[in-house]
């Protein structure tokens, strides 16, 4: 690794202090992402921010009708939770999905969302949900936060703090993961609240995105057969040695069928 700070704030505040000040600063909240990157020299900050010992950032609480997740909570404490379990079953399987217990118990929801790999589940989760992401300076909706491949709409120096989550009637979310790392060739959540009926899907493209098809079917007729015929265009999909871009295409219909059977 290269040579940097390390600092380990215990506010908010101080960790936005230090990251303003630095030249090249870095968040790292698992660091799932972040400690690969560096240990392979891709990273190069003169700076590291450690947010995890800041406590308003950790922990889980059911507001009205949302459920509020701190952005330093793990995958494991969101899987195992009793508030998620019990308003939101589909997100704690969401959760319980990801990777290995090594990273459900390291890896962490603000951490995951703000890195937005095109892999990666909690895009789609939030984004079928109808989540709002909370930062230090605002709150962006989950439609407007995920901007494509590896980007969001963080400002430079804007820190996550939770993502509100509104409770659905019914949801539920189907993957289809590479069998080595558990990212998703194609995850797709399937949801109907008081967000409306969202499908979203991860792992296909190049970023997170939402069928619009699938969902005014749906809005018609929850049901599976409902969108047997509904498909999405390969042009543009990602293709790599685990999957065509044909292949993805088809696992979207075959995923979303899958999950709006589990939320139904």
């Amino acid at each position: 690794m290269y040579n940097f700070n390390y600092y380990r704030p215990l506010s908010l505040e101080e960790a936005a202090q230090v990251l303003s000040a630095a030249s090249d600063g870095k968040l790292m909240s698992g660091g799932m992402t972040l400690i690969p990157t560096l240990k392979q020299r891709l990273a190069n900050p003169s700076d590291l921010v450690d947010l995890s010992e800041i406590a308003d950032l950790s922990g889980i609480e059911a507001k009205g009708d949302t459920v509020v997740i701190g952005a330093t909570t793990t995958h494991a404490e969101v899987a195992d939770s009793e508030v998620v379990k019990s308003q939101i079953p589909a997100l704690a399987a969401l959760a319980e999905s990801i990777g290995d217990p090594q990273v459900r118990n390291r890896g962490t929801i603000g951490g995951s969302i703000a890195n937005n790999d095109p892999a990666a589940d909690y895009p789609a989760g939030l984004l079928g949900l109808g989540a709002t992401i909370k930062t230090d300076r605002r709150q962006i909706p989950a439609d407007d936060f995920f901007t494509g491949m590896f980007e969001t709409a963080l400002e430079e120096g804007e820190i996550v703090t939770a993502v509100s989550v509104p409770i659905p009637k019914k949801a539920a979310y189907a993957k289809f993961p590479n069998p080595a790392s558990r990212y998703a060739i194609v995850g797709v959540m399937v949801a109907q609240g008081p967000a409306g009926t969202r499908v979203a899907v991860t792992g296909a493209g190049p970023g997170v995105f939402r069928v619009a098809k699938m969902e005014t079917a749906l809005e018609k007729n929850f049901s599976a057969n409902a969108i047997e015929g509904i498909s999405v265009p390969a042009k543009g999909l990602n293709a790599d040695m685990h999957a065509s871009a044909d292949y993805r295409a088809h696992l979207v219909g075959v995923m979303a069928r899958r999950a709006v059977t589990a939320a139904g």
